[in-house]
């Protein structure tokens, strides 16, 4: 259990302690102890860009943090998936595609939604190493996306998707569009249309609201630049999808990990917020979901990002002129100091987002800021190692409305 920090000053200073972790700030006693502990129970607000974990006693708050998760994993997928096909088409040795050699297992899952499942293990998991944790109680949201997108849908509709009774995805975008490019509404009379995506593909995807008809005349000048688009993609339901394929399954894993957990709804998180007056945050929604939303706050939350371990591609996708590919990876470690390492500059912390070989790095904080652009070696001092999650601890706003 937390103890005050005069306590944890002495033991460390007698030895009777070491230190684990500096964020959240955490020892370990070097003694037996009579293990008195306190039911804790840990709320969980999980979500799609962020999650909320909140751990309270009746009385009051230990530990709080809102973690912002990687949400570049399908577009990574996406570059790897075009490089390699790219190879088979360069003059190297012959590549054959692959294609019925790799089957996918039962209960397979996509892997930007699996990468979200572990993060929310993950997160749940470093609180229970520093708290003995008596209950997990975790918000799993309920979204029917066709409900959002037609209010009024009913019955039978629900197995009539808006592309039913169409061979493929374009037919549908051309009959919607009313086989009339959406740009000139006919006047080049050009016969021959395209469908064109709003966003790229790899970042939109072949979602019907990310297509537009263009008459082919359009479509060539708008990829030269000549003429601009004023159309927008709609509203885009990827976050309330991730959450609706990956909810129970995350359940499942827990359930399987930790006997005392329980589940809890959206609705009823948002009811005893309102009740309470409390702020929306996503911490706060956390403290809400363990039950104990009277709990007295600490006053600070961590603030943690998810960040991808190592760039494993060996070349940069657009070569130089003359061909060459130049190499993508960067030195392991650079005048001692790696990337995402957590330092000390002039007296204020930060972590480095970018390097040179020369010794000169580019320090920021979690939410942008820009502490330095080129700052030396020599005047960074070393505080925490990189990890998978960079911590920050920050400020709680007030806690009621």
């Amino acid at each position: 259990m937390p103890c005050k920090p005069a306590k944890a000053r002495k033991l460390l200073k007698s030895k009777k302690a070491k230190v684990i972790s500096r964020k959240p700030f955490t020892i370990q006693l070097l003694y037996w102890s009579t293990g008195y502990k306190q039911d804790i129970s840990l709320g969980v607000d999980a979500g799609s860009k962020f999650v909320g974990l909140s751990a309270t006693t009746a009385n009051r708050e230990l530990y709080a943090s809102t973690v912002e998760l990687r949400n570049d994993v399908s577009k990574n997928i996406a570059s790897r998936t075009q490089n390699r096909k790219g190879r088979r088409s360069r003059k190297t040795r012959y590549r054959p595609a692959r294609f019925n050699n790799r089957r996918k297992g039962e209960g397979w899952i996509a892997p930007s939604v699996r990468h979200k499942i572990d993060s929310h293990i993950q997160v749940i998991e470093n609180v229970y190493k520093i708290l003995p944790v008596s209950k997990l109680v975790v918000e799993v949201a309920s979204f029917d996306i066709q409900k959002i997108k037609n209010p009024d849908i009913s019955g039978k509709q629900y197995q009539e998707g808006e592309q039913a009774g169409f061979w493929n995805t374009r037919e549908y975008v051309l009959h919607r569009d009313e086989h009339t490019c959406q740009h000139c509404k006919g006047k080049t009379g050009d016969r021959v249309l395209n469908v064109h995506h709003i966003e790229s593909r790899k970042t939109g995807g072949d979602n019907p609201d990310n297509l537009i008809t263009l008459c082919k005349t359009c479509h060539d000048n708008l990829h030269k630049n000549e003429i601009k688009l004023n159309h927008k993609r709609k509203r885009s339901y990827k976050n309330e999808t991730f959450m609706g394929i990956m909810r129970w399954k995350l359940y499942d894993i827990l359930k399987e990990r930790y006997d005392n957990l329980s589940l809890t709804f959206g609705y009823i998180t948002k009811s005893t917020r309102i009740k309470y007056g409390l702020s929306k945050e996503h911490y706060i929604d956390a403290r809400c979901i363990s039950g104990n939303p009277q709990a007295k706050p600490l006053g600070y939350y961590f603030y943690q990002k998810k960040v991808r371990r190592h760039n494993r591609q060996i070349h940069k996708s657009k070569p130089s002129k003359g061909g060459i590919r130049k190499l993508n990876q960067a030195p392991y470690r650079v005048k001692g100091f790696r990337l995402f390492d957590n330092v000390s500059f002039e007296k204020q912390e930060c972590f480095i987002f970018g390097r040179r070989t020369s010794g000169y790095f580019d320090l920021r904080t979690l939410d942008g800021t820009k502490i330095h652009a080129s700052a030396n070696y020599k005047k960074l001092k070393l505080l925490e190692p990189r990890k998978g999650y960079l911590t920050e601890r920050r400020m709680a706003i007030p806690s009621s409305t």
